[in-house]
Formats: C-alpha cells, sequence, structure tokens
C-alpha cells in the first residue's frame, strides 16, 4: 500500500504480508506497521505486520513487474503495480506539471489527465482490494487517515482509493525528473532535497502554468470586424470576442459574456467552475500577449478592441505560437483573404516532345565541370506567392510590403496579412540552382528559404522528369537481356537492369541496395552490356571493389560476358594503354586513393561502378575523395547495406552517384535525416521521396524473390555460462562500470567499447580473454560446448557448414579445437593473402573440409559459398545487416538447399539483451533504409548497467 508523504518524492510504499509470512531482508527498510483491514464480519480488525517500507523510486521496478500480465501477484499488489505502469506512461507521454506542496515545498505532479485517464484510475481505484488501502492506525507510520478517508462498519478509517492513487501518482511525478546532479543544477540543493522553498514567489507561477492545463474549459478569440468597410469606405475596425469551450467536450461553446450571465442552455451547462477556470486560462494568456490584461479587471471578460498593432501581432507567427502554447486559439473571420502562402515554380514551360528530349531542353549547357549530362545545367526558382486565394504579382507583393500594415486593400476588398511574412515574401528573387538540386526539390515537394520551408512545384522538362522517375522498379517494366549476355536473368533481375538502364542513360547515377545474392553483379555486368549495344558510342566501364572480390568479378564477367576485355589495375598489373572502349577495369579501393589522378584521365568512363560501396561512407575519406575525382557520363553503387549507422552515410553514396541531389551535407542533415531519425513520418515520407528513384532497394522476402530463392530457418540457440565464465563476466562488469562511470567523450566511448568487447569475449570463451593461447579448450564455455553438439549433429548429416567470429583469436582456437577432435577445417581472416584466399574458397567447394571458419569483416562480403547448407554466428555483431551478409555467403543465387542459421547466444548476458537493440535498429532501417544501430557507447551510467548485467534468470 501507498504512504502518502509531504513532499510527494518522500512517499513510500509499504510490502507486507495478510498471511504474516517472511519477507525478503531489506536492511534499513524494515519496520512494524499496524493496519486496519475488515474482519469479515462488519468490522475491522488491528494487526501489527512486518513490512518493508520502500522509496517510490525504489518500490517503482517491483511494483511494475507486479503489474505486468501473468505475473501472479495478490490483487493489491497487481493493482498498485497496475497504477505504477500507468504512471510510467503518464510520464513518458509528458504528462507532467510544476507544482507546490501545502507544505510549501517544489513538487512535480501528474497533470493534465485526459478524461480516459481519469475513467482508469476510478476503475483501478473500485478494484483495489482493503489490503491495499489499510490505513496504518493513529501514531503508525503514515499518521492516520489524515480525513481523507470512510469507514468500515464500526472500525478504523480506511483512506479513500482515488485520492490515495491520485497521490501516488503525483508522487511518481515528483521522482522521475530528478537526478542526483539536479542539487547542483539548482545551486542550494533545493530540486534534490525536501527543504521547502519560498512559497510566496512559486505557487502562483505554478498554478499559472497548470491553469492552462487542468482547468475545465478552454480558451480563444474570435477576431470579427465591425464598423464601415468595402472598396470605397474606411476600413475596418476589429475586436477580439473571449470565447470558452469545455475541455471534455469540445463541441460545447459559449461567449464569455453568455457564460457570466447564463443567458443560454450551452452557457449555463459549463457549470460553477467555468468563471475561476477561465480566469486562471485567462491570467496564463496574459503572460503571453499583454494586451489580454485589462480583460482580468473587467467584470465580465467578453471583448477586447483591437487597433493595428494588436492586429499585426495576433497575425505574427511569434504571438500566434506563444499563445497557443498558452491554451489560447484565434479564430479568424472568413470573410477576408488571410494566411500567406510562398512556393517556388521551377522548370520552365511544359514541353511538346517525350521526357529525354524535355530534359535536354531543359538542361541547355549541361556538362559544365564536374556535372553529368542531366547535372549540369542551371534552372531559375521562379517564386509565387498568395494571400488568400489571390495570387499577387511582384508590384502587388512590394507595395503590400511596403506599406507594412495588416489590414491591407486587395483588389476589390480587404485582406490581413502579418506584414512581416510580407516583407520576407518580398525579398524572395529569381535563384539560380543546378538541375540535380532543382530534381531533389521537385521530388521532395519541398525546399528550403532563409530557414523556412517552401513548397516546390515542377513544370515542363523538370516535371516530365520527375514524373519519369517517381515510379518504382517494378513499375518501370523490363527491358529485353542486352546482346553478348550469358545467362538468364530473373524477372526482378531485368526490372532492375531496366530500372538502371534509365537512369544512367539521362546521366543520372544510381544505387542498387538488393540483398546479398540477389544477383547485383551480374545486373551490372548487364547494364555494361547495354551501354556497349546503345546507338551512341560508350566508353569503358570502371568497377572499384574490395582486392578479395577482384577474382570474383573477373570470374563472373567471364561467365556472362565472354569475350568482354578485362583489365586488372592492382598491384604491379596497372597498364591503362590501349583500353579497348567496351571493356571492364578491376581496381581495388586502396590501389583507387594511389592512382585517382591516373584513372581520372585514363578513359572517358562510361560507367562508374562502386561495388561494397559502404567503403565510401564517410564522404570526408580519402577513399570517397578519390571516387569523386574520377568522372564517369553515370556512376552506379551496389551494396547490401546502403546505411550501417545513420543517413549521413546515405547521403555521402548518393551524393556521389548524383552530386547535388541532395543538398550539402549540413543543409541534408538539418531538413531529412535528423527529422527521420528522431521519428517524424513526416520527414520520413519526404526522404523517401527524394531518394527513392535513385536507390533501389530490394530483399530476399520481397514478392516475386522469395519464391525463387530457398527456404532459410534462423535459429537462436541459447546456452548457460560455465562457473568460469560466469566469475569472469561479473568481475570485468564490476571493473567496467566502475571504470567508465562519470566518464565523458572519448575516454567514455573507449571505456564502453573495452566493457563490450570484453564481456563478448568471456561468451565465447575464456581462454580468448585470458588470451591463453595453448591452454586447454574442453569444459569451460557453455559456447563450445554447445557448437561441439551442433556441429556433430551437421557433421553426421554429411553437410558443410560456414562458422563466423568477429574475433581473429577465436578463429584459431575454433581451429585447434576441431584439429584435436580430427575435424577437417578451413581458416580465412583478414591478413590472409589474396591468392590464398581465392585457394580456400575454391577448396571449400571441392569438398577439402566440411567447416569453413571465416572472420566475420573479412568474409561478410563478396564470396560465393553455397556448397554450406549450415551458417554458424558463434558470437554476434552489433549490427544486423552485417550478419545478414555473412549469412548471404551460403544463402543466395545458386543455393539449391534449404540453409539453416544458427546463432549461438549466452543466457542472462549482453548478447541476450542486444536483441532487442537490434529490433530498433531495424524498425528504424525500415522507415528510411535504416539509420544505424543504438549508440552503445552513449549509453548512461544506469542504461549500461542495465544492458550488461548477468542475470541468472536468462532475463
Amino acid at each position: 500500500m501507498f504512504l502518502p508523504a509531504d513532499p510527494p518524492r518522500a512517499s513510500r510504499v509499504a510490502f507486507w504480508r495478510p498471511d504474516g509470512g517472511p519477507l525478503p531482508a531489506r536492511p534499513g527498510r524494515e519496520a512494524v506497521l499496524e493496519v486496519a483491514v475488515p474482519d469479515g464480519a462488519g468490522g475491522a480488525a488491528v494487526h501489527a505486520v512486518p513490512a518493508l517500507l520502500l522509496p517510490v523510486a525504489e518500490a517503482l521496478p517491483l511494483l511494475a513487474r507486479a503489474g505486468a500480465p501473468g505475473a501472479g501477484a495478490h490483487p493489491a499488489a497487481a493493482c498498485w503495480g497496475a497504477a505504477a505502469l500507468g504512471a510510467l506512461h503518464l510520464a513518458a507521454r509528458g504528462r507532467l506539471l510544476p507544482g507546490v506542496s501545502p507544505a510549501g515545498h517544489d513538487a512535480w505532479r501528474m497533470g493534465p489527465l485526459e478524461p480516459a485517464d481519469a475513467e482508469r484510475l476510478r476503475a483501478l481505484a473500485a478494484a483495489l482490494p482493503p489490503e491495499g488501502h489499510a490505513v496504518p492506525v493513529q501514531g503508525s507510520e503514515n499518521g492516520g487517515d489524515g480525513g481523507d478517508g470512510r469507514a468500515g462498519e464500526g472500525g478504523p478509517l480506511l483512506p479513500r482509493p482515488e485520492a490515495l492513487l491520485r497521490a501516488f501518482l503525483d508522487a511518481v511525478a515528483d521522482v522521475l525528473p530528478r537526478t542526483p546532479a539536479a542539487g547542483h543544477a539548482a545551486g542550494a540543493g533545493a530540486f534534490a532535497s525536501p527543504a521547502p522553498l519560498s512559497a510566496h514567489g512559486l505557487r502562483p507561477w505554478a498554478e499559472g502554468v497548470a491553469a492552462g492545463h487542468d482547468a475545465g474549459v478552454r480558451l480563444s478569440l474570435r477576431v470579427e470586424a465591425h464598423g464601415h468597410g468595402g472598396p470605397d469606405g474606411a476600413p475596418p475596425r476589429f475586436r477580439a470576442v473571449l470565447r470558452l469551450r469545455a475541455a471534455a467536450d469540445p463541441g460545447l461553446a459559449a461567449d464569455a459574456a453568455e457564460v457570466w450571465a447564463g443567458t443560454s442552455a450551452a452557457a449555463r451547462t459549463f457549470g460553477p467552475r467555468a468563471r475561476a477556470d477561465a480566469l486562471l486560462a485567462l491570467r496564463r494568456a496574459a503572460t503571453a500577449w499583454e494586451p489580454l490584461t485589462p480583460l482580468l479587471t473587467a467584470a465580465v471578460p467578453d471583448r477586447l478592441e483591437l487597433d493595428e498593432e494588436d492586429l499585426g501581432a495576433l497575425l505574427s507567427a511569434p504571438v500566434g505560437r506563444a499563445l497557443e502554447a498558452a491554451g489560447l486559439g484565434v479564430e479568424w473571420p472568413r470573410e477576408f483573404a488571410r494566411g500567406l502562402t510562398v512556393r517556388a515554380v521551377v522548370g520552365g514551360p511544359a514541353a511538346d516532345t517525350d521526357a529525354p528530349d524535355a530534359l535536354s531542353a531543359a538542361t541547355a549547357g549541361a556538362g559544365a565541370a564536374g556535372g553529368t549530362p542531366a547535372t549540369g545545367g542551371l534552372l531559375s526558382f521562379d517564386w509565387r506567392v498568395a494571400l488568400g486565394s489571390t495570387e499577387l504579382s511582384r508590384a502587388d507583393l512590394d507595395r503590400l510590403a511596403e506599406a507594412g500594415r495588416p489590414l491591407v486593400r486587395l483588389r476589390e476588398g480587404w485582406a490581413l496579412a502579418d506584414p512581416g511574412e510580407l516583407r520576407r515574401a518580398a525579398r524572395h528573387r529569381e535563384r539560380k540552382v543546378t538541375v540535380a538540386e532543382a530534381l531533389g526539390a521537385a521530388l521532395a515537394g519541398s525546399t528550403e528559404e532563409a530557414g523556412e520551408r517552401v513548397e516546390v512545384t515542377a513544370e515542363g522538362g523538370l516535371r516530365d522528369l520527375r514524373d519519369l522517375l517517381a515510379g518504382t522498379g517494378d513499375a518501370e517494366g523490363t527491358v529485353a537481356p542486352p546482346p553478348g549476355l550469358a545467362a538468364a536473368l530473373r524477372g526482378y533481375q531485368l526490372r532492375g537492369l531496366a530500372w538502371l538502364h534509365r537512369r544512367t542513360a539521362l546521366g543520372l547515377g544510381a544505387c542498387l541496395a538488393d540483398d546479398m545474392g540477389l544477383g547485383k553483379t551480374v545486373t551490372l555486368i548487364a547494364l555494361h552490356l547495354r551501354h556497349q549495344a546503345g546507338p551512341a558510342t560508350a566508353g569503358p566501364t570502371l568497377v572499384v571493389c574490395p582486392a578479395s572480390l577482384l577474382g570474383n568479378w573477373e570470374r563472373e564477367i567471364a561467365a556472362f560476358a565472354p569475350g568482354t576485355p578485362v583489365r586488372r589495375h592492382h598491384g604491379g598489373r596497372r597498364d591503362l594503354t590501349g583500353l579497348p572502349s567496351g571493356a571492364f577495369v578491376l581496381t581495388t579501393y586502396g590501389t583507387l586513393r594511389q592512382d585517382a589522378a591516373r584513372l581520372a584521365a585514363a578513359a572517358d568512363w562510361s560507367l562508374v561502378a562502386a561495388d561494397e560501396a559502404q567503403h565510401a561512407k564517410n564522404a570526408s575519406s580519402a577513399t570517397a575523395r578519390a571516387l569523386r575525382a574520377v568522372p564517369a557520363r553515370a556512376r552506379v553503387a551496389l551494396t547490401g547495406t546502403p546505411v550501417e549507422n545513420d543517413l549521413s552515410e546515405l547521403w555521402a553514396l548518393l551524393d556521389w552517384t548524383t552530386p547535388g541531389l541532395l543538398g550539402t551535407r549540413a543543409a541534408f542533415r538539418r531538413r531529412h535525416a535528423a527529422p527521420a531519425e528522431g521519428g517524424d513520418p513526416a520527414a520520413a515520407a519526404r526522404l523517401a521521396r527524394l531518394v527513392g528513384p535513385f536507390l533501389l532497394r530490394r530483399r530476399k522476402s520481397d514478392p516475386g524473390i522469395a519464391p525463387e530463392l530457398p527456404p532459410k530457418t534462423e535459429t537462436d540457440r541459447a546456452v548457460a555460462l560455465t562457473p568460469e565464465q560466469a566469475g569472469l563476466y561479473g568481475a570485468a562488469v564490476r571493473e567496467g562500470l566502475a571504470a567508465v562511470a562519470g566518464t565523458r567523450g572519448a575516454a567514455r566511448r573507449g571505456g564502453v567499447v573495452r566493457l563490450l568487447t570484453a564481456l563478448k569475449q568471456i561468451c565465447n570463451h575464456p581462454a580468448q580473454y585470458l588470451r591463453q593461447e595453448d591452454a586447454p579448450l574442453a569444459g569451460r564455455s557453455g559456447k563450445l560446448e554447445l557448437f561441439d553438439e551442433l556441429l556433430g549433429t551437421i557433421l553426421a548429416g554429411g553437410a558443410a557448414t560456414l562458422v563466423f567470429t568477429q574475433y581473429v583469436r577465436m578463429a584459431r582456437l575454433l581451429e585447434r579445437h576441431l584439429a584435436e577432435r580430427g575435424v577437417p577445417s578451413l581458416l580465412l581472416h583478414g591478413g590472409t593473402p589474396l591468392a590464398r584466399r581465392e585457394e580456400l574458397v575454391r577448396d571449400f567447394a571441392e569438398g577439402r573440409a566440411p567447416v569453413f571458419l571465416l572472420s566475420l569483416r573479412a568474409a561478410g562480403t563478396g564470396l560465393n559459398l553455397t556448397r554450406a547448407e549450415h551458417v554458424v554466428h558463434y558470437d554476434r555483431w552489433w549490427n544486423p545487416a552485417v550478419e545478414a551478409q555473412a549469412t548471404d555467403r551460403a544463402h543466395r543465387i545458386g543455393q539449391e538447399r534449404p540453409v539453416q542459421v544458427h546463432r549461438l547466444i549466452s543466457e542472462g548476458t549482453v548478447e541476450d539483451r542486444i536483441a532487442e537493440l537490434l529490433r530498433r535498429k531495424r524498425e528504424l532501417a525500415e522507415s528510411v533504409l535504416g539509420a544505424g544501430e543504438a549508440g552503445l557507447t552513449e549509453l548512461s551510467d544506469a542504461e549500461l548497467a542495465e544492458l550488461v548485467a548477468l542475470r541468472a534468470d536468462g532475463r
């Protein structure tokens, strides 16, 4: 039961057993409590019971657990648990108001409560059994009933459940916002201790803040014209009429004069408190706009005469926002044109020719330095301004802005406009933008001008181009396979080829972001052949990829485009002389950084493709700068993970493929990425419209693709730590948390990474963490035991398996362990030479070993290992996309058997709880193709402790 106190944060929760049984030991929290409960015979009996008296903050986790469905708690504990969960939900919705307690303490309280919240509170009060509000008798811990109680038959008073629950909500509200640093922030520590503040200074302020929220009425000003007006008459005069609306029923409204006089049925419905509530709300609104102050002293606060200055202030955005925040709305007369709208029209007059020719007309002068045929020209923003439904000419706008008055003559009547908005609109002048910038604004539907978002309308060739690109890959149909392609493309591959061809033929870039294994390589080869078969002379194609994929590209070109010249530009083989126009040149990111200028001058590249383009996700890196230095008619990024961490990586890829489309990185972060990552659905939709035409994202689960791939089964296999692992884990947690406590910046990030790395290594095997290269392995790791059992079953069925770990040391330990068991294995890691890497892949494909041990980062992309039917993730990677890429070494085109994926997870550890963080990452990725994993290094001390704590129950 709840024991209220003043201030509310000093309240406590009493836990006791009706059967008198023992309670868990909590030194300093134990007491004997005298409680009164009905005796079943119409009276009440007083009992002295052992109890635990816990502060609200300490009791909340216990109550929340008791309130969970299926917890099996006593009905009283379940009710208080439900109240705790409800209080947390209210706090999460921001339902907190400042206040002053009766004893003069600063105190947060819960509010305002919506009608549905109040109804749930009443239902909970009705369900609370006597044991949940058994008041201690006089002289006990909470000092009696305090007069707010109800009598049992012939027995002591019991407190009213609803009042007690409301006090509990306020106690939770008063506890949650407070931290150990609050006292330092407050200077004298007033906000961290129960010491009373001066109620004379705070109480009126707190009541004013609460008035706009707790009042039973809401206020508005109805602006209306009176006096003469019209084309030939004097300008009309205006007044503001105060109106009341019922908070519980917004449809119930009446003028303040009617409510004060009680002259209408609607006014009488408001009840006796309406006047006081309205004055409290009006007091708060008057602090936001001083001209309302005279209404506070009027006998009837009915109306306010408005001069031009008042009218202009009400029309201005700052005053409007301040009044809205204070709970007062403004209603404007419909007969006056009002509401200034500004939009930009770009693209010129509509063309009568087809879309590519219209684009050519719109981009006359394209091909300037640094541009591509479709994005190098310049277009103008033509600004259109309207007041209400009347479009203003430039002369109209200049005249109205110069007048500087809120009431302006417009055509044959009068209009209302904020003079500040008129002046800002008049400052818009013709602005030149590149075609790529104009196209980006047309796709997003808006642009930013002087810090404000402005609607953009596309016309002419730009509108045609926007409409041409706005469809999805599937909506654009397919093209016939190009001559010379020795492969049967699947339907979705043909659609992807058509999508790429349409963009690159216009000189635009694109990002093909298919899941690994869906055939990005063969699609790019087909695109190259399509370019070579076109009417215009095409240059060679440059492919930039990781060194480990050079051999794969060369083999696949030979297989799918036999006879096509291929040159490797890598190592000692760097000859670019006499390059045929239809050739492929293959180079690595490392070589590109060294030879960017040489490659830029080597040929008129028809196409530059970046495979595993996430290598250039940092736009300021040397790799990204080198990519930008190589000009091409079109650029294509190939990647299975267009975003690994945040949306700035998406900007880096698309700003390389189509420069200028997304604006500068800073503008992209401000306009699109930050709002989308913050959960703004409108921003996410706007960004999706902008990037969608240039990024084709397809997954194996998509309709039309899944039926063409074998099934994949993923299983998380939990395993307990051994005693040795548990001891090491607990020690590492204690030492790691102590090391990062109170630290900031790079020191904190480094400390958190070291702690997480240590815990994952302990979960793998103590020998990895302790760096015991030759120590015995058996019997020391729960994961290794499970791995042995799993591998025994796999090998007994004659299947092959891939085993991924992010640690080379762990891979070597597994290699030694398998050798001791007589199981042949192969090992590939980041230090494996290129020639040896290709030899290992060939050995596995030819069946020379049933187990392939792979370093996750070194072997997570580019390899085709479809001989494997099983994939084992020995440890978890923080990024699920990286894990999925590794799995796709086996689950890809060419795989004819079902693939089973096994993830080994240590129960009750950081590995167990990381899955929730990965799930959150996927949800953000779905909104606009991902924004990266949770910021583990930015967790607070409490959050970090919660993440890494070892739990015996595995939860």
